[in-house]
């Protein structure tokens, strides 16, 4: 069974920094691009950054020269450190890793995962 666990979440005020952490866990042979998306209250998931097994780095235009995301493939993990936060970076926030597993018959099979979100509130 292939977990991801977010942590890191918490209040914040306007300008403060916070850092997210993912971790995997389970039956894996390796993990493609991992992703961190957010969701605010009444809108749709969106993404903001995204990193490959290589170390390309993708953000979303809202969150540039502010977030800044990174990886330890040995460790399994990803983190997202979040800087300069203001009130409109209020959201649930999710880790999203492509993980390989081995399959009977099929070598290994990529599957999307989804980690269950840590809370990101900005506020004075």
């Amino acid at each position: 069974q292939v977990q991801l666990v977010e942590s890191g979440g918490g209040l914040v005020q306007p300008g403060g920094s916070l850092r997210l952490s993912c971790v995997v866990s389970g039956s894996i042979l390796s993990i493609n691009d991992m992703r961190w998306y957010r969701q605010a209250p009444g809108k749709q998931r969106e993404l903001v950054a995204g990193i490959t097994r290589g170390g390309d780095t993708n953000y979303a235009d809202f969150v540039k020269g502010r977030f800044t995301i990174s990886r330890d493939t040995a460790k399994k993990s990803v983190w997202l450190q979040m800087n300069s936060l203001s009130p409109e970076d209020t959201a649930v926030y999710f880790c999203h890793a492509d993980v390989g597993r081995s399959v009977p018959y099929r070598g290994t099979v990529y599957t999307s995962y989804w980690g269950q979100g840590t809370q990101v509130t900005v506020s004075s």
